[in-house]
C-alpha cells in the first residue's frame, strides 16, 4: 500500500494563493482492504484562460447567492496508472472559482497502490474531504447534486450501476454561492491516462448548463469538448476551449503538467 500525498490548490488571478494549499498524508479508508490519500479539492481563479489548470471542464461564475443548485452525470473512465502519484476526481459542486470555498462531491480515482482505486467522496472546502465506502468501479454511472439552501448544503452522490445512493447535508457560513463548477481535476498534477470521460445532463438552478455559457478550462491535457446543453466530454491531447470562447486557444500541456 503506498502513500500518496496530494496537493490541491486555488488559482488566485493567475498565481497560486497559499491559503488555497493543503498538503495531507493522512490516509483515509475508501473500502475494505483499500485506503487512499486524502487531499484537499481547492478552489481556483477565473478571469484567465490557462492553457493546462488544475480544473478541466466548464465553469461560471456570478453574483453572491446567484448559483443555489448544480446536478449531473458522469461514467467513471477506464484508466491506466502511469505513476503512484497519478490521482484525479470528476466532480460537480458550488462555489470555488474564484471564491475561497468549495462544497463539491464526486469520485476520486487513486493510483498510489499501483493500480487504480476509486472512493467516492464529499467536500466542504475548507475541511477536508470525508470519503463514503461503498464500492465504484470503472465503468459505473454516476450522478451527484448540490443544493444550496441560504448557506447549508445537502450533496448526494449515486451510483446508478451499483444502486446506491449517499446524501449529506452541511453547513458553510463563508460560502457565497456564486459559482458553479463540472469539472475534473488532478491534485496533485499527475492524470492516468484515459480516452474519455462523458459529462451529461448538467444543470444549474435547474436549467441546462449551457444557458450560463461557461468558461472551458485544460487541465492535464484533457480538454472539454464543445458544451452541448448540459453534456461534454473529456479528452486528451486537447489543443483549444470551445467554439466561439473570448479567451485565446492555446496548445495544451502534456498530461500532468500544471501551469499557474
Amino acid at each position: 500500500m503506498g502513500m500518496n500525498s496530494g496537493v490541491r490548490g486555488k488559482l488566485a488571478k493567475g498565481k497560486v494563493a497559499a491559503a488555497g494549499l493543503l498538503l495531507a498524508a493522512a490516509l483515509v479508508p475508501a473500502s475494505a482492504g483499500t485506503s487512499v490519500a486524502a487531499a484537499t479539492f481547492g478552489p481556483q481563479s477565473h478571469g484567465t484562460h490557462y492553457a493546462d489548470s488544475i480544473w478541466g471542464g466548464y465553469a461560471v461564475s456570478g453574483s453572491d447567492g446567484e448559483f443555489t443548485k448544480i446536478s449531473g452525470s458522469w461514467t467513471e473512465p477506464s484508466v491506466t496508472c502511469n505513476s503512484t502519484n497519478d490521482l484525479f476526481a470528476p466532480w460537480v459542486g458550488i462555489d470555488g472559482y474564484g471564491t475561497e470555498t468549495v462544497e463539491q462531491t464526486g469520485v476520486q480515482t487513486d493510483c498510489s497502490s499501483g493500480k487504480p482505486v476509486l472512493s467516492a467522496w464529499y467536500e466542504m472546502y475548507p475541511a477536508s474531504p470525508v470519503y463514503w465506502s461503498n464500492a465504484v468501479s470503472q465503468g459505473d454511472k454516476i450522478t451527484a447534486s448540490v443544493v444550496a439552501s441560504g448557506k447549508s448544503y445537502t450533496l448526494t452522490l449515486s451510483d446508478t450501476t451499483k444502486s446506491w445512493t449517499k446524501t449529506v447535508t452541511k453547513s458553510l457560513s463563508s460560502a457565497e454561492n456564486a459559482t458553479a463548477e463540472a469539472v475534473i481535476e488532478s491534485p496533485t498534477g499527475s492524470y492516468p491516462s484515459f480516452s474519455k470521460l462523458s459529462f451529461t445532463g448538467i444543470t444549474v438552478n435547474g436549467n441546462s448548463f449551457s444557458t450560463y455559457d461557461p468558461d472551458a478550462l485544460v487541465s492535464g491535457g484533457y480538454g472539454p469538448s464543445t458544451l452541448s446543453g448540459g453534456s461534454f466530454n473529456m479528452t486528451p491531447g486537447f489543443n483549444g476551449v470551445k467554439a466561439g470562447a473570448t479567451h485565446a486557444t492555446e496548445p495544451a500541456a502534456a498530461p500532468g503538467t500544471i501551469r499557474y
